[in-house]
């Protein structure tokens, strides 16, 4: 465990850190040694996404089948049309490698060190099943302009690869697609359970390789991510405060075994959806009514499509087969049908209610969390998710002792969350519907907020409601939830 300067301390250990910026790769090698496998590393005239070899092309490691590895498309996945601004080169070392200890060979590694270094690193996750390449745009182009060091990560796992319906780990697109992918996640030895392990490694090798580069460890270590990343950086805070001094959590999974949770709104979700389709776009519809009634926001119309349907055909059936895949393997998803998966009758018949308490959260934080999410999420609906982490983490601080933590104050284990109206799982959604708010600025911004609190003592914002086009306040018009899901 390296010694790590924090506290009042720190503000008055001022070192002029770009002195140490004479970074070697020889020298991270040798520091990460049989940690990392297949090490790749680059002196860098630009460490930004403006230099086109920051992020390597889709498809690029020899071996692997297509779509397994789509950094390209990963790191458009969470960003808008109009990325991070960047305004300046930064300069640097990239390293890319497979982490050695991982059985399965597919748990990857990417650190960033500038060399104009702040003394501080950013640990990202990665959402869905996506690289670590997944938070350039959203996260590495915002931190490494501001000199931070920048590590991410794949959860251990790769994307994806095209199968047929005959492979019993195969789901399908969507409902009415013909082609089945098979997510590596679902196969043998790949456990939801190594997410947070992945998530904790990444931040202990960047840490190493950082003290490496830069002659000492940095003094602070903060955890960003979103969807699965979001749901990475909440277990790191929750399991490792010895290594995370905070986090931002945009748009996190929440993972209960008790419901509501994916596997109890997802199958309603798609058996209505077809229903609703045939009403013509009807809200008071039954369909409509139910697929509110599993927790999801009004739907948005635009001419032929919605936003129900930009989820019904890209996320709602994919991503409840690939849980119940993992996490209830007997079931028989095409026969038995998704749309009537009933998690409450599986807990009788299969092992599915501990494999989710196996990784579920815990909301017993250490360190300062900020959660920023967007009433119009589709896909992880803001009160199962959301606001659901918020209620386990306030029902888990009643139950805190004073001895628990060594900072009795509060502060290291303060909670936010920032409820962005109108903000939609996706930001790219805003191009066909313009009624949605984007997040990226606001959870940019609460890292900013989450510094000024760890570094300086601040206060954070109180918790609230970010009214459209408005931004978040220490003297909120609308604190706590927002009264509607949507404001047109």
């Amino acid at each position: 465990m390296f010694l790590r300067i924090c506290g009042a301390a720190a503000l008055l250990f001022v070192i002029p850190f770009s002195a140490h910026a004479r970074l070697n790769c020889e020298d991270i090698k040798a520091a990460l040694g049989g940690h990392l496998a297949d090490v790749t590393c680059t002196v860098s005239a630009d460490l930004t996404t403006k230099n086109p070899a920051t992020t390597p092309a889709n498809n690029s490691i020899a071996g692997l089948p297509p779509f397994a590895f789509t950094p390209q498309t990963d790191r458009a996945v969470i960003s808008p049309a109009t990325p991070t601004p960047v305004t300046k080169m930064v300069p640097g070392l990239q390293i890319q490698a497979r982490i050695a200890s991982d059985p399965k060979g597919e748990a990857r590694f990417l650190l960033r060190l500038p060399n104009d270094w702040n003394g501080r690193l950013v640990v990202a996750g990665a959402s869905g099943t996506r690289s670590e390449f997944n938070g350039d745009f959203a996260w590495s182009d915002y931190v490494v302009q501001k000199g931070y060091a920048y590590a991410s990560q794949n959860k251990g796992v790769l994307n994806l690869q095209f199968s047929t319906a005959a492979d019993p780990l195969a789901c399908r697109l969507n409902p009415a697609s013909s082609l089945f992918v098979r997510f590596y996640d679902n196969e043998e030895g790949q456990p939801f359970t190594r997410w947070t392990q992945f998530m904790v490694k990444a931040g202990q090798l960047a840490r190493e390789g950082a003290k490496a580069g830069y002659g000492q460890p940095p003094r602070y270590i903060y955890a960003v991510g979103t969807s699965n990343g979001g749901y990475q950086v909440r277990r790191a805070i929750e399991t490792a405060p010895e290594l995370f001094d905070g986090g931002v959590d945009w748009e996190g999974t929440f993972v209960d075994e008790h419901a509501p949770n994916l596997l109890t709104d997802l199958p309603a979700a798609v058996l209505n959806f077809p229903d609703y389709v045939a009403s013509g776009f009807n809200a008071n519809s039954t369909a409509a009514k139910n697929i509110m009634a599993a927790g999801y926001p009004p739907d948005i119309v635009a001419g032929t499509t919605s936003l129900w349907t930009t989820n019904s055909n890209s996320f709602w059936e994919v991503t409840a087969c690939q849980w119940q895949k993992r996490l209830d393997p007997t079931y028989d998803t095409y026969g038995s049908g998704m749309g009537t998966y009933n998690y409450i009758s599986r807990l009788s018949k299969s092992d599915v209610g501990a494999q989710v308490a196996a990784f579920a959260n815990t909301g017993k934080i250490r360190r300062p969390l900020i959660t920023v999410a967007g009433t119009m999420d589709a896909l992880l609906p803001i009160d199962h998710h959301a606001r659901a982490y918020a209620r386990k983490v306030a029902a888990a601080s009643k139950h805190r002792r004073d001895d628990d933590d060594d900072d009795r104050d509060g502060k290291r284990r303060a909670y936010r969350l920032y409820e962005i109206q109108n903000g939609n799982h996706l930001e790219t959604n805003q191009a066909l519907f313009p009624q949605l708010e984007l997040i990226q600025p606001h959870a940019q911004r609460s890292f900013d907020l989450l510094v000024d609190q760890v570094e300086r003592g601040k206060s954070l914002p109180p918790s609230q409601c970010v009214a459209r086009s408005g931004s978040i306040s220490d003297t909120p018009a609308q604190p706590g939830h927002c009264a509607s899901l949507f404001v047109p």
